[in-house]
């Protein structure tokens, strides 16, 4: 952690949502099992708790950001120990052909697409597989982000989205376009990001989903 401390805010963003999407894909992938969800779930209360105080407090003291970068230093290691053991999904399967076609960070990627693909997912899940296993574990997984206890996995869902979507924006992620990016360009991306990332995501999602994610952050 200490060789973190002169971390800039913006970096702090784009790096925090990556490990939290390493963290989120690998616990919604079809390959999860026990030994990864229970580290994947250490790593997404690691991450809750250090990556806003950390961001918020970029700059300051180095007492001050102590916790939370050894949070986020602990979050970033279980998320690469989660993807290497289950893969990730849909939002890494999209960032390859988007760092290898544009000039835009990798931690970027991720953390503006992540509300949205979550999103795409769980409307794909209740539209086609209601019963996908996947739909509890967002349910969860908006338990652990919110730090309440919810009764109604529709209501967990819409809360889980949100919470991500305030997270982007609080962060200041860049939309796609401040890369170049534009509606030209997403037939090109989605026909390019069926890779091994997007072959784990809870559901097969069609070129139509994929394309939505990327448009709403145009």
């Amino acid at each position: 952690p200490d060789l973190l401390i002169g971390c800039p805010a913006e970096l702090i963003a784009a790096n925090g949502m990556d490990a939290l999407t390493q963290l989120v894909e690998s616990w919604t992938s079809l390959r999860a099992n026990p030994f990864t969800d229970a580290l994947a779930l250490s790593g997404l209360e690691a991450a809750r708790n250090g990556l806003l105080p950390w961001y918020e407090n970029a700059g300051g003291p180095a007492e001050i950001t102590e916790a939370p970068r050894s949070r986020m230093a602990y979050a970033s290691l279980i998320s690469g120990i989660t993807l290497a053991q289950v893969g990730l999904g849909a939002v890494h399967g999209l960032a390859s052909p988007l760092g290898a076609f544009f000039p835009i960070p990798h931690g970027v990627v991720c953390g503006t697409l992540l509300a949205e693909a979550t999103d795409i997912n769980i409307r794909a899940m209740r539209e086609r597989d209601r019963h996908n296993p996947a739909l509890a574990r967002y349910a969860r997984l908006a338990e652990i982000l919110l730090e309440t206890p919810l009764r109604d996995p529709e209501q967990g869902w819409t809360l889980l989205v949100g919470r991500l979507r305030a997270w982007s924006e609080h962060l200041q992620l860049p939309r796609l376009s401040a890369y170049g990016i534009g509606e030209g360009d997403l037939d090109h991306i989605v026909a390019h990001s069926r890779g091994s990332s997007m072959r784990t995501n809870p559901i097969e999602l069609t070129d139509a989903e994929l394309r939505e994610i990327l448009e709403r952050r145009l």
